[in-house]
């Protein structure tokens, strides 16, 4: 019997399954170990061990350590994408989850253990190591090995659209179809590009992008891949620019990807290469702790700039007519748009013309205290809120907005890529090149935001923000 399955759905069945697991088998670990290590201490004999275990002390530690590896399994990103895991990296992963879990319980709670232990501290690092890896790699095995068994047996089935309709989409269409080992991929119909020539007595539905949203709630779509017929990079490039905004996975083959100039990291999909192009190079645990330093950040940020944030408001007040904040609608994460906040820096209707304007140094809009928060990037402050609420990073590629986006993408078809990420108070490009003035400079300044989008780390984002900084305080905003 084959079920077809939300991905999302499966996605949270199989989630919670991870999650009950690692944390019956983090109690089991923890509690196997302190029996373990009273029978290692200068005080033995099984008579004791039922008040050992029942003691303060040790009823707190398995409380509170499960629970604290279960921090590090969260920040790890194992929970990300638990559907279709690689099996090498579910053992890598686990194997150094386990290196850190037992690193922070040493320190925290063995380097100086009430129980004199007669083993050496590296036995007992080892043993602890042990039973966590082995214990919770057991059962996150077990849960994999089923859901792989389920999907190579087609009982699962993932809902999915090929995004064209010419001869290319066809023959992989057959070529999924001929394959023994199946991928879970279910073919509900074709997507037809702009400009391709749908090939005639196509077996399955062919849509319009226009209603891929109604299409794909109705048929529960888990998956697009991308195969364009032709080799034309701008319509197809403007046609997955549309698709970010369904939120879906989107997959394209290496061959077309190379076109984009775009070093390829494949995913790991059963067999058939692909690369997805809705997520960023960046790694799980990458992800997690970015946005963990985001909230936190900026929580600190919006409660220590209070004071900074009212003299500003007060003096904007004062100085020129009209309100305090500007906001503007820019495109974000999946193409979605959101409104940027800013202190005003322009006086009031500064496009009342209604056709969006860049600014320059010598623009008359700027009034005279706007200048100086933009050379000292002051008006970008309240973006903290947007980083809080989700919609920003603090590093990130800069957000244009969309009537620049449609002029910008025809002359780098790559920019779409910038909406796998959010994008950033900060971003390599402000760093390295600032404020553009033309189109010409906003092209120049979109390359240094895809570099960083190919090169994205925890450690180039600390150095722009130091770069940000030392811009901050040079005055060199503008």
């Amino acid at each position: 019997m084959r079920i077809k399955l939300d991905i999302n759905n499966h996605a949270h069945r199989q989630r919670i399954k991870y999650v009950v697991g690692d944390f019956v088998m983090s109690n089991l670990a923890w509690f196997i170990y302190n029996i373990v290590r009273y029978q290692m201490g200068t005080v033995v004999g099984w008579p004791y061990l039922v008040s050992y275990l029942k003691s303060d002390m040790v009823i707190a530690g398995q409380v509170f350590f499960p629970l604290l590896m279960m921090v590090t399994y969260i920040f790890s990103g194992y929970y990300n994408n638990v559907v279709r895991k690689s099996r090498i990296q579910e053992l890598l992963l686990t194997a150094t989850s386990a290196v850190i879990n037992t690193l922070l319980i040493f320190f925290l709670a063995l380097i100086n253990d009430v129980i004199g232990v007669r083993g050496s501290d590296y036995e007992m690092i080892f043993i602890l190591w042990a039973l966590l890896f082995g214990l919770v790699y057991l059962v996150r095995a077990i849960i994999t090995h089923h859901g792989t068994s389920l999907i190579k047996s087609r009982r699962w089935t993932f809902p999915t659209l090929i995004v064209g309709s010419g001869s290319a989409a066809l023959t992989y269409y057959e070529k999924l179809n001929r394959r023994k080992q199946p991928t879970g991929h279910d073919v509900m119909g074709f997507v037809n590009i702009p400009g391709e020539n749908p090939v005639k007595g196509n077996p399955l539905p062919c849509y319009e992008l226009d209603e891929l949203q109604n299409v794909c709630t109705q048929l529960g779509i888990s998956e697009l891949i991308v195969v364009p017929s032709r080799d034309d990079t701008t319509q197809t490039m403007n046609a997955i620019n549309r698709l970010f905004a369904l939120g879906l996975p989107i997959m394209i083959s290496p061959e077309y990807f190379n076109k984009m100039r775009i070093p390829v990291t494949i995913s790991d999909i059963y067999g058939e290469p692909l690369v997805n192009i809705s997520r960023s190079s960046m790694s799980d645990s990458g992800k997690n702790i970015k946005r963990a330093l985001d909230v936190v950040v900026s929580l600190v940020a919006l409660v220590l700039l209070l004071p900074i944030y009212a003299v500003v408001a007060l003096i904007i007040k004062r100085t020129s007519p009209g309100p305090i904040f500007y906001k503007q609608e820019r495109i974000g994460l999946h193409n979605k748009p959101f409104d940027i906040i800013k202190f005003r820096s322009m006086v009031q209707d500064a496009e009342s013309g209604g056709r969006p304007q860049l600014s320059s140094d010598d623009d008359p809009r700027i009034t005279p205290f706007g200048r100086f928060m933009r050379k000292y990037r002051i008006d970008e402050l309240p973006q903290f809120w947007n980083v809080l609420k989700g919609e920003m990073s603090l590093v990130g590629p800069r957000p244009e907005r969309k009537f620049y986006i449609d002029q910008i993408t025809p002359l780098v078809p790559a920019y779409s890529l910038l909406h796998q990420v959010r994008p950033g108070i900060t971003s390599m490009g402000m760093v390295k090149f600032g404020y553009a003035k033309n189109l010409d400079e906003m092209v120049e300044r979109v390359e240094y935001d895809l570099t960083y989008l190919n090169n994205m780390s925890l450690i180039n984002d600390l150095k722009i923000l130091i770069y940000t900084i030392k811009i901050v305080f040079t005055g060199r905003g503008m």
